[in-house]
């Protein structure tokens, strides 16, 4: 029953995230994109941790050449029936090489704090700055120490969710903070006809004051971290929070 992140979740994933709202999280990054003067209609772009491709689909709905990476064949398997005509390729965000350089670079739905230690994040970060474009915009959500230790109210989701092929998935998602590690701890169990499995997915939050050096190492020339859905400055207590960093010429 037990199953490595991100395998057999792949077949349910859809359905169990049916209400995640892609299109505003992918109008948030565009909108901060073109006010820097980024233009999506001539820019191209790869969405990191793209999972069954929800962002990746709205980002090329939204006129971009769009490359997604993610480090799960199964989810990747999903992501191409999803999204035809999209260049899907297997990686992992820390060592990820691709030909060629790319104007935006996303990465959602606090994937990034799926890199449980800072170092593990800076090579990312390190990765993602090697990929863009002089001018170029990574843009990225993480959930912050709070968040983590904080995931769910009640520290659980549950429900029945309906598959493309009449069936249902029944799914209970249980969250706990491993204290001595400093991680959150997400028991995903779906059942489907039956048949059950249980992932166990761990987070390590990140600060901005743990980014800020990350992303100076990384070498990025100005960023911005700040709230959704209104870019203010982030409040102490903020359980997850946006960074848009800049490479070189063009940032704002």
């Amino acid at each position: 029953m037990q199953r490595e992140p991100f395998t057999a979740l792949a077949a349910v994933y859809d359905a169990i995230m049916a209400d995640v709202e892609y299109d505003h999280w992918a109008d948030f990054v565009l909108t901060y994109a073109r006010d820097g003067g980024l233009e999506p209609l001539a820019a191209s772009a790869l969405d990191l941790a793209c999972g069954t491709g929800g962002f990746t689909r709205e980002l090329l709905e939204a006129g971009l050449t769009v490359t997604g990476l993610d480090g799960s064949a199964q989810m990747l398997v999903e992501a191409r029936r999803r999204v035809p005509g999209v260049d899907f390729v297997q990686g992992d965000l820390r060592s990820f090489e691709l030909p060629g350089r790319f104007d935006l670079i996303t990465c959602v739905f606090d994937s990034l704090n799926n890199l449980l230690s800072a170092e593990e994040l800076g090579r990312a970060l390190g990765q993602c700055r090697a990929h863009l474009s002089s001018g170029g915009l990574l843009a990225f959500d993480v959930n912050t120490r709070l968040g983590v230790r904080e995931l769910w109210e009640g520290d659980a989701i549950e429900g029945v969710a309906p598959l493309p092929d009449g069936s249902e998935v029944h799914y209970h998602w249980s969250h706990h903070h491993d204290a001595e590690a400093d991680l959150g701890v997400v028991q995903a169990f779906c059942r489907v006809d039956g048949e059950e499995f249980v992932e166990v997915h761990r987070e390590r939050g990140y600060d901005p004051a743990d980014l800020e050096p990350l992303l100076a190492g990384a070498g990025f020339a100005r960023w911005e971290i700040v709230e959704y859905p209104d870019y203010a400055p982030p409040e102490a207590d903020v359980p997850r929070v946006w960074v848009f960093a800049w490479a070189g010429a063009g940032a704002p």
